[in-house]
């Protein structure tokens, strides 16, 4: 009704249909989210090292996509204690809180003013166990008598749910009290599994409920106290968690083993250092130990599982600093190759994996993820990286292992990849529960015509025939390794046809750059974006096209001042805040900035290094999220936050290292025994770079890079081996 009490003639709010596998924004946490992980385990606390009692965030302990924990309070007198500080450790294994009380009161005399009592709460994850001290100690110059509570509380929460997807049924959750100091939180599922989590608390407490933990603590002036909690996830409790301090002591020196192979950079920039930090710690939190070996899950809390867009890409980007994670993703993803067809989870023989959950929802088909293959690029990127990889090691053994999926993936990208055989690779979903979207950009939104129009599949994106290419070209290259040269001089002409046929059907002179996609008539989508910057990352564009799309993406219109938008600003559906239409994303910044310096545009290159340096500033811990906004960039303030970006993300994390390489113009050469810096430039907020255990074969050097004005001089500090170090102006 209107105010003079009539019926009201306002047109009816059209519902806005939510998108598949959307995941909603519930706004920003009261406190800020701090990230641990280990293997298949991740935890999720606020700062105050709470898990559930401030609103806002994705909290919990998670094993295998499924949470294990939902609630984890500390109250001193059934009062949430004052944050001093919270901290996680630079290498990520870590986190550290610091906590005093408040104005504690018995019957109505203040007998503990705040700053009294100091509580540190250490805590890291192991091997599936969380482990937490609490340190207590009097600061105060009289006797202390206080109750220290810890509340916890399950929900065995697939991710999915977490995420916001709702269960018509789920299955039976029990809790029990085993001893005086432990108890069990266990779930049975509607597939039949049972899981459990356990928790230890050592001393025992003076109450213990199936819900809450409570210690009465009596400290003298200057004394402290420690307890010790640990909370196992499902089977990781089988023997008895081992000691805190040792358990520490196995997390330090795993996560040293695993960075042991990598190059070290090290500037004259020392806020660009902390970003460095920051992505090199991010990364190898990610990268997680598998059968197969080791694989950079994609990103924390959402993603944390193998993708296989994501491992390969951070993969390439990773590949000059340590080839040791491609060979891990090249090795994984052939084990889980698609060998026979699968609609549900749109799977072929010779596809290449999208994701896996083993989540209760995956196991029930509720979601198609368990092992889903609803993506078209994974395929070709898998023999790009192969080739690639091939030539940063000279690694023939691998290569030979895997020739036999690289011709399966082949044979999936000439077949089922194309099935109207018009020469491009496309997709299509197989059932309305996969994905509509298949690239990167996989909002439903993310596809369209000049006009807004959604594009009508199948699908063929300018970036995924560009991946074709460069996997054809370095196949061509593997297969000369092998002694297998009429294959190789076939998949050249493939792709040398392959760009002659992309350059008629996608180029778009009116707009001077690359269609976005092809719809399922052939008709060109006409639209400014960044997928014509990837498209120059694989070499696949004619040279004078290749600067037209490198000045185009450099205008206001596309550089915001942080980076590149993924969407034009005067294009239909240019949105900043969207997912994909206006975003910025580091790792497409990267892979267009390796794009840029393949033609020799190293200006741009710079101003890209620049834009996203600048934003990594202003980021919690300087690390750069899987997005942000695509607002301009305005003087005294930062880049605006995408509410439920991944931080971390593995190909974000890796994005400096690829822009570092793009500068210095790395190349090797294993069979000559030769690094060299093909044109190399340093931005100008580096003055010098050093380059540590940089390793080809089973050698490695030490090198120097400094900028001087224009120019950059080259000086090699250690050459442990024989390795030849050359720079190549052209």
């Amino acid at each position: 009704m209107n105010k003079q009490g009539s019926p009201s003639t306002a047109a009816p709010v059209d519902t806005v249909p939510e998108a598949q596998f959307y995941i909603p924004a519930t706004g920003p946490g009261s406190r800020p989210r701090r990230t641990l992980k280990h293997g298949d385990s991740f935890a999720v606390f606020d700062s105050h090292g709470d898990i559930g009692a401030s609103s806002g965030g994705p909290d919990g302990i998670f094993h295998a996509d499924t949470r294990y924990l939902s609630r984890w309070e500390l109250l001193i007198n059934g009062m949430q204690p004052l944050l001093l500080a919270s901290d996680i450790r630079d290498d990520n294994s870590v986190l550290s809180v610091d906590l005093t009380n408040p104005d504690i009161y018995l019957d109505e005399r203040l007998v503990s003013p705040k700053d009294t009592i100091h509580v540190v709460r250490t805590v890291f994850l192991w091997r599936g166990v969380a482990y937490q001290r609490l340190s207590v100690q009097n600061h105060g110059d009289r006797p202390v008598q206080m109750q220290l509570s810890l509340a916890f509380a399950n929900d065995f929460a697939d991710l999915f749910e977490v995420r916001g997807l709702r269960r018509a049924r789920r299955g039976a959750a029990q809790a029990r009290r085993e001893s005086g100091q432990s108890v069990v939180l266990s779930y049975r599922g509607l597939d039949g599994k049972q899981l459990r989590t356990s928790l230890l608390f050592d001393p025992a407490p003076a109450n213990l409920s199936t819900s809450i933990a409570t210690y009465a603590l009596n400290l003298e002036p200057g004394e402290r106290s420690a307890i010790f909690v640990t909370v196992a996830c499902n089977g990781a409790d089988e023997a008895k968690p081992v000691p805190f301090l040792r358990g520490m002591h196995h997390a330090f020196r795993e996560l040293k083993a695993v960075t042991s192979g990598a190059a070290t950079v090290e500037t004259s920039n020392e806020v660009f250092n902390q970003v460095l930090c920051r992505s090199m710690a991010d990364l190898y939190m990610l990268v997680t130990d598998t059968p197969q070996g080791p694989y950079p899950y994609a990103g924390i809390p959402w993603f944390s599982t193998t993708f296989g867009r994501d491992g390969l890409i951070t993969a390439m980007e990773m590949l000059w600093c340590d080839p040791g994670i491609a060979r891990g993703v090249l090795k994984r993803l052939a084990h889980y190759q698609a060998k026979t067809s699968d609609p549900l989870a749109d799977a072929e023989p010779g596809k290449i994996l999208h994701e896996m959950r083993a989540g209760e929802m995956a196991a029930l088909r509720e979601i198609p993820f368990g092992l889903y293959y609803g993506s078209v690029d994974a395929t070709p990127l898998f023999v790009m990286l192969a080739g690639l990889y091939a030539e940063r090691t000279g690694d023939l053994e691998l290569v030979r292992e895997l020739w036999p999926n690289i011709e399966a993936a082949l044979g999936w990208i000439d077949g089922p990849g194309d099935p109207d055989r018009d020469g491009f690779t496309e997709y299509f979903r197989a059932t309305e529960q996969g994905l509509a979207n298949q690239g990167w950009k996989d909002s439903q939104d993310a596809i369209f015509h000049a006009d807004g129009r959604l594009a009508e599949g199948p699908i063929a994106l300018a970036e995924v025939q560009a991946y074709v290419f460069a996997a054809k070209k370095n196949a061509g290259r593997c297969a000369r390794l092998l002694g297998l040269e009429e294959r190789a001089r076939a998949l050249d002409a493939q792709a040398d046809d392959l760009a002659s046929r992309f350059e008629k059907a996608f180029w778009c002179p009116q707009i001077g750059t690359y269609a976005l996609a092809l719809d399922g008539k052939k008709n060109p989508c006409a639209v400014r974006t960044s997928n014509a910057g990837q498209v120059l990352f694989t070499g696949i564009a004619r040279p004078d096209r290749a600067l037209r799309v490198g000045q185009e993406l450099m205008r206001p219109r596309f550089f915001c001042g942080w980076g590149i938008r993924t969407v034009a600003k005067d294009e239909a559906r240019y949105n900043p805040m969207s997912y994909h239409n206006g975003s910025v994303w580091p790792h497409d910044n990267a892979l267009i900035a390796l794009g840029l310096a393949r033609y020799g545009m190293k200006r741009s290159v710079e101003q890209v290094f620049k834009g996203l340096f600048d934003a990594a500033i202003y980021m919690e811990l300087r690390r750069l999220p899987e997005l942000f906004c695509g607002f301009r960039r305005t003087p005294w303030r930062g880049p605006t936050l995408y509410p439920v970006a991944c931080a971390p993300q593995a190909w974000a994390s890796a994005a400096p290292y690829a822009l570092l390489q793009a500068s210095l113009g790395l190349e090797f050469e294993p069979v000559e025994g030769e690094i060299r810096l093909r044109n190399p430039s340093l931005p100008l907020f580096l003055d010098e770079v050093i380059l540590r255990n940089l390793r080809l074969g089973g050698s490695s050097v030490d090198l120097l890079v400094r900028r001087h004005g224009e120019d950059i001089s080259l000086q090699v500090l250690r050459n442990h081996g024989h390795v030849q170090v050359s720079a190549i102006l052209s």
